[in-house]
């Protein structure tokens, strides 16, 4: 549960050649599949997430696409499925914060209905260091057929950039922007809520995606694109 947790808190994101152009981001590539792998703060690894780029379309300057994501556990068993979209507008990657949603949460058995708007994380096309990205606040409210029903609130804030590095996973090496932030998941159910805060760095490849994260959680990263 933890290994969920971490990879919803912190997943899972200038140059300027990518600024009016969305074909390069790896969610966005037609039958792309990302394998990224999660540890735990001393470093083991306890699970990966496989992203599928089920189908793209573009009209216009938008791009979008729909992707499933796989969790697997540390022994490779499939733990869950979800089902999302993303999109991309002149260069502007564009993440729908629902991915963040802890393993389960958006089909659990007991369930009976989710309600939340579309909101997402911007990336934007042109980045340069000292910059302060918007911030990104999900709110989901979940009827459940126990008669107890629950929210779930997910908001990264104070997202600041704060240098330019090169990050070399088993995916591959990355001209990077690190960029910090401020993270907290509550899950509700009634009044009682459960806050987990964390402070989060994430190295995003512009026109490329989020290719590394860490936090006093662990750390992601990928390490395979095919």
């Amino acid at each position: 549960m933890k290994s969920i947790i971490l990879f919803s808190l912190i997943l899972f994101f200038g140059i300027n050649i990518f600024s009016q152009d969305c074909k390069n981001f790896y969610y966005l590539q037609q039958n792309k599949t990302v394998e990224i792998s999660i540890y735990n703060r001393t470093g083991n690894p306890t699970g990966k997430n496989l992203i599928h780029v089920l189908e793209v379309s573009t009209t216009g300057n938008e791009t979008r696409s729909s992707v499933s994501t796989e969790f697997l556990d540390k022994s490779g068993k499939s733990i869950n499925k979800t089902l999302n979209n993303l999109k991309c507008i002149n260069g502007t990657f564009m993440l729908n914060m629902k991915i963040f949603l802890p393993a389960g949460k958006q089909g659990e058995q007991n369930t009976t209905a989710a309600k939340a708007d579309e909101v997402y994380l911007e990336y934007p096309a042109e980045i340069k260091i000292g910059d302060k990205l918007k911030d990104g606040i999900l709110n989901m409210e979940l009827e459940n057929n126990n008669g107890l029903n629950s929210s779930i609130e997910i908001s990264i804030t104070e997202r600041n950039v704060e240098a330019k590095e090169s990050i070399t996973t088993a995916g591959g090496t990355w001209d990077c922007y690190k960029i910090t932030s401020k993270n907290k998941l509550v899950n509700k159910t009634g009044v009682v809520g459960n806050p987990i805060n964390s402070t989060v760095t994430e190295w995003y490849a512009p026109g490329f995606g989020v290719v590394k994260t860490e936090s006093s959680l662990g750390k992601t990263e990928i390490t395979s694109v095919n």
